[in-house]
């Protein structure tokens, strides 16, 4: 995939005559990163847990594969998007509000350093949250586009069902994440659980990512 910082490949997945498109990251495609831990493509398969566990259905299906051809990595499914629309656009409808909210709730949680305008996609009738790679450090660091519910209302039934994740993570994260980083997830959750509305960026951190798109 073009202007991927890390080797990112679309590939066919195949199981007798199914065949689908996938994107597939692997392990050693990737940059080391200063504030970043080792192993990406684990935080990918984990965002998509999250999502699962929510209910909320953000992430495309993602897997772990051990024996794909550049070694372990992550595979997602891929998804046939708009690829004209993205949050700036589609923040202009208000028919999708809803679903940002949602996915900026989900960058809370999963403390995500790397949500793009870009990285919303517009398929199937609905919105998708793609590239978790940077997510779930135990330090803060929220880098995201989706400022504009800031200091609104952050719906009850959103906060609810974070609530209920900081009650019992999905067991799948043990093999994906470090006890420390689990730790930090379950804190987020109990936090975000609490807010009565969204947060306004600080203006002590660096707020958004680099390119915006």
């Amino acid at each position: 995939m073009p202007w991927s910082s890390n080797a990112t490949f679309l590939v066919t997945v195949t199981l007798g005559p199914d065949r689908r498109a996938a994107i597939y990251k692997p392990h050693r495609g990737e940059r080391p990163l200063w504030d970043f831990p080792d192993g990406l493509y684990r935080r990918e398969v984990a965002a998509y847990e999250v999502s699962e566990a929510l209910g909320w259905g953000i992430v495309p299906e993602t897997v772990l594969r051990q024996d794909a051809p550049l070694g372990p990595g992550s595979l997602q499914r891929f998804v046939e998007a708009d690829f004209d629309q993205h949050y700036f656009t589609l923040m202009d409808e208000e028919a999708w509000h809803d679903e940002l909210r949602r996915i900026a709730v989900f960058d809370l949680l999963i403390n995500n350093a790397d949500r793009k305008s870009g990285h919303c996609l517009l398929a199937e009738g609905r919105i998708w949250g793609i590239d978790h790679g940077l997510c779930f450090h135990v330090q803060p660091k929220l880098r995201t586009v989706i400022w504009d519910f800031g200091g609104t209302r952050l719906p009850r039934a959103l906060r609810e069902q974070v609530g209920a994740i900081a009650q019992q993570l999905p067991s799948s994260l043990a093999e994906l994440l470090n006890p420390s980083e689990t730790a930090a997830l379950m804190h987020r959750a109990e936090t975000v659980a609490g807010l009565d509305r969204f947060p306004d960026p600080d203006p002590d951190m660096r707020p958004y990512p680099w390119p915006l798109v």
